[in-house]
């Protein structure tokens, strides 16, 4: 059961977290939830610390930046700290699927390779503009997430990045898993 829960754990996380920062930034009686959510962030690291791969790094680099923007927050009482979280998962992102478009082999292509070990040039083409595209949603998605956050408008904030880049992000992989599927039966 555990090993099970340290799975989820950083999904659940992630989906919550939005939510979690409404309810410890607009109800001061809550605020004890900050230290907790810097202790499921820890939970988070150690779970995933001795896994390999970027996904991985990049999840250890969140979870303790997470746990930092918890305690600082806790710590300096300054709730405005929360909101920088989501700023930080598409500046990691963007960094993980941007820094590999200068390696030989783009983060889509890599993912591809594991269902698909032999793809076509046109299949390898494909993997470096759904890289790119998913690059640009990292830049759209941390700029707007930055604008909430400067705005100061909790309920923008939370309405953002608690569901609206929830929605896009499924859109756009919902969006390429089609066309792949479309451009797989014309081939």
């Amino acid at each position: 059961m555990m090993p099970l829960l340290m799975r989820i754990l950083p999904w659940l996380i992630t989906l919550a977290w939005p939510f979690l920062v409404w309810l410890a930034v607009s109800r001061p009686q809550l605020h004890w939830l900050i230290p907790l959510l810097a202790l499921l962030f820890l939970l988070r690291w150690r779970g995933i610390r001795g896994s390999s791969g970027a996904f991985s790094r990049a999840g250890q680099l969140l979870a303790l930046a997470g746990a930092a923007l918890c305690l600082a927050s806790f710590l300096l009482r300054s709730h405005q700290l929360l909101l920088w979280y989501p700023v930080a998962v598409s500046l990691v992102m963007l960094l993980l699927f941007g820094g590999s478009l200068f390696s030989s082999m783009p983060l889509v292509e890599r993912l591809a390779r594991l269902r698909e070990p032999q793809l076509s040039p046109a299949a390898v083409r494909w993997t470096r503009r759904v890289t790119q595209i998913w690059c640009l949603f990292f830049v759209f998605n941390g700029s707007v997430a930055i604008a909430t956050c400067l705005a100061g408008n909790l309920h923008w904030w939370t309405l953002w990045n608690g569901m609206i880049s929830y929605l896009l992000m499924g859109v756009l992989m919902a969006s390429e898993w089609l066309l792949r599927q479309r451009i797989r039966g014309h081939a």
